[in-house]
């Protein structure tokens, strides 16, 4: 549902929450405005010209989320995934490319060429990417229901600082 806004402002595209939607994920769709007219799929393609890839977005000061990393990066042998910080640029322009707010650190975030998974399903995706017995084990997390996963998702990702710490800088 598009908002006309008197004035020249902007037009809101209001769409439904992700977790409602299919397996598809859908990037952000909002009117070009005088602000804002960028296509950031477009803008962001070049990160996937050379390098196919997909990029595994994390915040770069978390303690939880840098162990992640090193986890996913001893696990992948074959170098699958990709990382970047979502406080760097280039972590900025991908979450803008996944719908999200540049500066939305609350999620770790993997991006594909053509789609983007966020919470508890970006990290089912990435445990697809892993070795054995990574990808078995995500297939039977799948049938717990996404409002679920979601749920324990966020309490751990809302305490993660409390609970686990943070650093100054990001440590990868």
């Amino acid at each position: 549902m598009a908002v006309p806004l008197p004035n020249g402002f902007t037009r809101l595209t209001i769409s439904p929450p992700a977790r409602f939607m299919n397996w598809s994920t859908v990037f952000a769709t909002s009117s070009p405005s005088r602000l804002d007219s960028v296509n950031w799929v477009e803008a962001t393609s070049s990160f996937f010209d050379q390098d196919t890839r997909p990029i595994m977005l994390f915040d770069g000061v978390c303690n939880l989320c840098n162990g992640g990393v090193r986890f996913v990066r001893d696990v992948d042998r074959n170098r699958r995934i990709r990382f970047e910080a979502l406080q760097s640029d280039a972590g900025k322009k991908l979450l803008r490319r996944s719908g999200r707010a540049p500066d939305d650190i609350s999620s770790v975030v993997l991006v594909e060429k053509d789609r983007s998974y966020i919470k508890s399903e970006a990290v089912l995706k990435i445990m697809e990417y892993l070795e054995l017995p990574f990808p078995q084990l995500a297939f039977f997390i799948q049938f717990i229901p996404l409002f679920v996963r979601d749920f324990m998702y966020d309490n751990v990702a809302n305490n993660r600082y409390a609970i686990f710490g943070y650093s100054d800088s990001c440590e990868i």
